[in-house]
């Protein structure tokens, strides 16, 4: 039997899915501004008042291994009791999933500011997508509506990844290849992507206007290009996606081992320990989701040193392995920015005559194309970070043969019992019409 084809969308559709997209958007950007807030608040409390008060350094070692095997103790416990036990396993999630219960929010919000206040190495964006996916799903497509639960998850992963980038730029790089590759729809691209695309302005447009922080670092701006930036770029990214491919071949390994404990408290006060340790040895630069790091290393690169940054590259690497393959909440694409970062402005320290933008660059692009195995939102990052638009090209013709070899690594995601991880079936309509 054939298919009928879809009805093509009308203006009068387009105009009336935008009201909640604006609306979803500019949630998304406040559930996010309210999370970070709060982590940002307990992140002061535990860092700089506690340790002031009881006359103790605030990069005393003792204390950055203490913090962070309770920060690991306090997760498990949330992961363990709490109803919803904080959503899916991260290691098996990826940066878009299905709608999780609306159950599972409160758990997962405690999970994300515990572990973003404690120093965890992960970031924000996973988990505040996830929430905010839940919220609007439960909001938008309630049991019995009759409404796909399809469009409340492009809205809301748009209009955090919006928020969160600070443009809605890299949310429909992220959407028009989850639609390339698992959408099923019919229609005009641009169409389908409208909605999302108002969501993810609103919520960028929310976070501009708050004030909220920037990705980019501070580098010397690029000056006239050159062959040689390329090669550089290449080289660069290379060495910045073979530190990445490390982690992912240690991911699975190390998931398995924290999980063979069984208990969540267990292992992930051991992971704690863990990452308190690595904390105490790389410093505090290494700690937390990186952002507010990695502008530090960029201002400190010619004090440390290229060595000391490659070595602080390590540190990060394993940390962002043990962290997420423990079970910590929290997202891969922080920390991998930091990593590139990183390995960046230790490739312009050793060879100078690589300039620090390229090879800042060129350092995001390889560790975020391995981390998120996404060539379009390696490119943005990879802009982004460095803010020069002037970059593009060179990065288009670098990322060619990175991607080629990347592409055939395995990826660091791994699949969740008796499931083929369908990241982007509820973007299609593939989906259920509501969470379970």
């Amino acid at each position: 039997m054939t298919e009928t084809p879809a009805a093509p969308t009308t203006t009068r559709a387009l105009l009336r899915g935008s009201v909640p997209a604006l609306g979803v958007g500019v949630g998304s950007a406040l559930t996010l501004v309210a999370l970070s807030g709060l982590a940002a608040w307990l992140q002061q409390r535990i860092w700089h008042d506690l340790p002031a008060s009881w006359g103790v350094p605030q990069d005393s070692p003792w204390w950055t291994v203490a913090v962070l095997t309770v920060t690991g103790v306090l997760v498990g416990a949330v992961v363990r009791w709490v109803p919803g036990h904080a959503g899916n396993d991260p290691a098996t999630s990826g940066l878009v999933a299905p709608p999780l219960p609306a159950g599972t929010v409160p758990g997962l919000a405690l999970a994300l500011v515990l572990g973003l206040a404690g120093g965890v190495s992960l970031g924000p964006e996973n988990p505040i997508i996830a929430i905010n996916v839940a919220l609007a799903v439960w909001l938008l497509a309630r049991p019995g509506s009759g409404t796909a639960a399809a469009g409340p998850v492009g809205l809301a992963t748009a209009g955090t990844i919006g928020a969160m980038f600070g443009t809605p730029v890299a949310a429909v790089l992220v959407l028009t290849e989850a639609l390339a590759e698992h959408g099923r729809g019919e229609g005009r691209l641009f169409d389908r992507l409208f909605g999302p695309l108002v969501a993810a302005g609103a919520g960028a447009l929310t976070m501009q206007l708050i004030g909220a922080p920037t990705f980019s670092v501070d580098v010397a701006p690029y000056g006239e290009p050159r062959l040689w930036d390329i090669v550089a770029a290449v080289v660069v990214a290379t060495c910045a996606a073979l530190l990445a491919y490390l982690a992912v071949l240690s991911f699975a390994p190390v998931h398995r081992a924290f999980h063979l404990l069984r208990s969540p408290v267990l292992a992930l006060g051991l992971a704690g320990l863990v990452l308190g340790a690595l904390g105490a040895i790389g410093g505090p630069l290494t700690l937390f989701k990186g952002l507010d790091e990695m502008k530090e290393l960029a201002e400190r690169a010619d004090e440390l040193g290229w060595l000391a940054l490659l070595g602080i590259a390590a540190v990060k690497t394993v940390a962002l392995v043990v962290a997420s393959g423990a079970g910590f909440r929290g997202g891969r694409i922080f920390p991998a920015v930091f990593i590139g970062v990183a390995v960046g402005l230790a490739a312009s320290g050793l060879v100078p005559a690589v300039p620090a933008a390229v090879a800042v660059a060129a350092g995001v692009l390889g560790a975020v194309l391995v981390v998120a195995r996404s060539g379009w939102l390696a490119l943005f990052m990879a802009v982004v970070t460095v803010g020069d638009i002037a970059l593009l090209p060179v990065l288009c013709l670098a990322v060619a043969p990175v991607w080629l070899a990347v592409r055939a690594m395995p990826e660091m995601l791994l699949p969740a019992a008796g499931d083929d991880r369908p990241e982007f079936a509820a973007l299609s309509g593939a989906g259920p019409k509501h969470p379970a």
